[in-house]
């Protein structure tokens, strides 16, 4: 056998992948629906946190940035492992597909707060003085005039974040998440051949490589001209 053949062998075993191609497409349903309900609560939480900030409660202000710079300082492993083997001993047992969902979600909420956050100061305080002159109220003043500004100085920065959060999905893996990596890794095991490996990275690609072209679009589209 020729280093060519034992290569394609290796990686690209026809039998091997034909038969888990079916755990691998099993995979990329779980993946997607991880990674978007990772998208929906994360940007949900992150912009809910960031407009309770712009109230301007001390206390709170405190505890919100407190819950921002612990989710973005510790690494999205860490936090899915002491959910998935810490919560059990306070009598909760979430399974491993809704420790990663939790796990990736707060740090998602924790980065997109930021980044809100800067949107929303990044505002002129002219436009809060012309809103409330004309008789709005703080919160309609927030909501109207503000927050529509702030989105689109956000939405470049968010697509970044959003776009990496969700390739961590991979990360699921380790506590038994059966999506793309985890049915790859399974394959692999049982068949001694690492083509299944070969199939994920495909799949991968077939996910987010329309989003990474997504974000370079909405990145262009919403950018700020000189």
């Amino acid at each position: 056998m020729t280093n060519s053949q034992r290569f394609l062998d290796t990686f690209f075993n026809a039998k091997v992948m034909a038969r888990y191609l079916p755990d691998i497409l099993a995979g990329m349903v779980v993946t997607v629906e991880l990674a978007v309900l990772v998208i929906l609560t994360g940007l949900a939480a992150g912009l809910a946190l960031a407009l309770l900030r712009a109230l301007a409660i001390r206390p709170l202000n405190w505890a919100i940035i407190f819950v921002v710079d612990l989710f973005r300082a510790l690494p999205p492993l860490v936090i899915i492992v002491l959910f998935y083997f810490g919560l059990p001993s306070l009598g909760l047992t979430p399974s491993g597909f809704i420790c990663t969902w939790m796990s990736l979600a707060l740090v998602l909420m924790a980065f997109s707060e930021e980044i809100f956050w800067a949107g929303i100061t990044a505002v002129a305080k002219g436009q809060w003085e012309a809103a409330r002159s004309t008789g709005l109220s703080f919160g309609q003043t927030l909501l109207n005039v503000v927050l529509p500004q702030a989105l689109r100085i956000t939405i470049p920065p968010l697509t970044n974040r959003t776009i990496a959060i969700t390739k961590s999905t991979a990360l699921g893996s380790v506590v038994a998440v059966t999506e793309i990596l985890g049915q790859a890794s399974s394959a692999v095991s049982n068949s001694y051949n690492p083509s299944p490996l070969t199939m994920a990275a495909a799949a991968y690609l077939a996910i987010f490589l329309p989003v990474v072209l997504l974000g370079r679009w909405v990145e262009t589209r919403f950018a700020w001209k000189k």
